[in-house]
């Protein structure tokens, strides 16, 4: 087993990889700039122009609002969740859902969950739950490598050293079960996939994370919570066709040795354990 049953889709990754090296030694032919071949590599134009467009898909995040925008109202379209609003850019948060018990749960919206961007979130005061979802919209990625970076190398040192309680984690965008990533979940299986606005879904990965922040001295091994204690990872579960195999429970073991401070990250599904650290070290700048 994995930590994540999908993987990267080997074939396109070559496909890309093949295709960025004919991009590199013919770039050149392209466009009307007016250069010969040594003069356009010396120029920057090359380097440039890639260095625009990769910000420029870096930067917007029009497309994954959408998407969260559509999930969610069709959450609310059929009455798993209350409402939902959009928390603004005053806030520290992505989005606020009144779930069906009048509980508040916060979303917090990430990329591929791999880079530092991952680290900066704060749950607000007035969240009953918080929760992280990782829209990685880049089908060349590895989720097997960003899902487990995520939760261990940069999600759990900030929970422990910031005691920043974070009840679970969502992976699931618009490439899922796409032929850029397909989905094992519905394999076979074309009546687990849910239509929502122009979107073919496969059921969402859900990772249960613990109710309290691990401590040392207080508490060393706090255990995932049960999927009924987060109430909009359930909402979501329900919503779009989630099987109790398929969750994912997470939990974690603190420690000191010496000055270091250090934690242990497991995640469980099915009964069997996905994907265990060592004994890692927090170190922060």
């Amino acid at each position: 087993m994995t930590i994540i049953p999908c993987e990267q889709n080997s074939e396109l990754r070559r496909k890309i990889e093949r295709f960025a090296e004919t991009l590199k030694v013919e770039a050149h032919k392209l466009g009307d700039h007016g250069l010969d071949e040594l003069e356009f590599y010396n120029s920057g134009l090359f380097r440039g122009a890639i260095e625009r467009v990769r910000g420029q898909f870096s930067a917007t995040m029009r497309e994954k609002r959408e998407f969260v925008r559509d999930a969610l109202n069709f959450m609310q379209d059929r009455g798993f969740i209350k409402e939902w609003d959009s928390a603004g850019d005053a806030n520290r948060h992505d989005y606020a859902v009144t779930l069906n018990t009048g509980k508040i749960g916060i979303i917090e919206l990430k990329g591929c969950l791999d880079g530092n961007n991952t680290n900066i979130f704060e749950r607000p005061p007035h969240a009953s739950e918080f929760v992280i979802w990782s829209v990685c919209t880049n089908p060349g990625a590895d989720p097997r490598h960003n899902v487990w970076s995520g939760i261990h190398t940069r999600l759990s040192a900030e929970i422990i050293s910031r005691e920043q309680r974070v009840d679970g984690v969502i992976v699931w965008d618009m490439v899922c079960g796409t032929i850029g990533r397909p989905c094992p979940k519905v394999e076979g299986r074309p009546e687990r996939l849910t239509e929502v606005a122009h979107y073919v879904l496969p059921p969402p990965c859900i990772y249960v994370l613990p109710a309290t922040v691990p401590s040392p001295r207080n508490n060393p091994t706090p255990k995932a919570q049960a999927l009924d204690d987060v109430e909009l990872l359930r909402a979501f579960y329900d919503c779009f066709g989630g099987d109790p195999s398929e969750i994912n429970y997470v939990d974690f073991e603190v420690q000191y040795r010496g000055v270091d401070l250090l934690r242990t990250t497991s995640v469980t599904r099915g009964g069997s354990v996905t994907r265990a650290s060592e004994a890692t070290a927090i170190r922060r700048s």
